[in-house]
């Protein structure tokens, strides 16, 4: 156990807890957009197993890291506006889209690898390896202990993660998209009565979703790891909606959900090595998740629970006025 302690209180574990949870921020922050539109998009497991595919094989072809990134995030934008099409255009049931999206992403990720690579797990031995840039940056990265974990050595979507959560804030917040996309998804019948274009909003809900899943599925095959590998996301675009439901849609809440996240994997990875069994090693980051949404299903019910017996106080008060 001490072992352990030591191991966790180290600024490289604080390091790998950031670099664990952007992937898993970058979708988060996607799904409170839709959400926020009042759409419900989970498709994000398929979109960014997809999109990590796509970025090594456009870098590949390339031989420029941003073609990749690009590339990944005009796929993801591809895949949410596929999810929209058939969601509002025929009227297909938007949770069965997510879930054909998802069976795309997984099947169709190992078919079209097979056809670029002619193998069925990675793509290194044909594509090699690609990393994304690593950025250290000056004087910050001298600042003890915080220098050494958010400044010296991050994947540049590391910074593009976080600036996303203030960037995201200000369009929900500060802009009249942002007004329009919260009226939508809080009443889209008032909204449209006040000509809003109701359908329109939510298109664009899903193309900042598909470009920040792009960017997830990206991070995940050139700094993560640097090859596309058969079931590398392993659950996260899942994780993601937990960590958007656990802030409640907020982007800073969305941020510290995935920081939460980001611990429980990066400390599973840490005790592999130790004589806990590998099954429960590897569940960690699953129990973590089911204890985070039970938690926040409790807060939700009690905090119903409360706004009705106020209610139901204010109805008793009128009828005996």
């Amino acid at each position: 156990m001490s072992n352990i302690l030591s191991s966790i209180l180290t600024t490289s574990f604080a390091a790998s807890i950031i670099r664990i949870m952007v992937p898993i921020l970058f979708a988060a922050l996607a799904a409170s957009v839709t959400e926020k539109a009042g759409v419900v998009n989970i498709g994000l497991e398929g979109t960014m197993s997809l999109c990590a595919l796509i970025a090594v094989t456009c870098a590949w072809k390339s031989g420029s890291t941003l073609v990749g990134v690009l590339g990944a995030m005009a796929l993801g934008v591809l895949l949410s506006l596929m999810i929209g099409f058939f969601a509002f255009k025929f009227k297909t049931d938007i949770i069965l889209c997510g879930i054909a999206v998802n069976t795309l992403g997984e099947g169709g990720a190992v078919l079209l690898l097979y056809l670029l690579t002619g193998s069925k797990g990675d793509t290194q031995t044909v594509m090699g390896a690609w990393n994304l840039p690593r950025v250290t940056v000056p004087l910050l990265s001298k600042i003890p202990v915080i220098g050494e974990i958010f400044f010296t050595n991050q994947s540049i979507l590391t910074y593009v993660a976080f600036i996303c959560v203030l960037l995201v804030w200000i369009l929900l917040y500060k802009t009249p998209l942002g007004i329009r996309i919260r009226a939508v998804g809080e009443n889209d019948h008032a909204a449209d009565s006040v000509g809003v274009g109701v359908y329109k909003i939510k298109y664009i809900s899903l193309v900042i979703c598909g470009l920040l899943c792009g960017m997830a599925g990206a991070y995940m095959s050139m700094s993560y790891m640097t090859m596309f590998s058969k079931g590398m996301i392993a659950g996260r675009g899942f994780i993601a909606l937990a960590a958007q439901a656990m802030g409640r849609g907020e982007p800073v809440g969305v941020m510290l959900s995935s920081l939460l996240f980001g611990f429980a994997q990066a400390l599973a990875n840490y005790v592999k090595g130790t004589n806990l069994p590998a099954r429960l090693v590897e569940a960690l980051p699953y129990v973590v998740t089911i204890l985070g949404i039970t938690i926040y299903a409790i807060s939700t019910f009690n905090k119903t629970r409360k706004i009705r017996a106020r209610q139901e106080k204010k109805e008793q008060k009128k009828a005996a006025a």
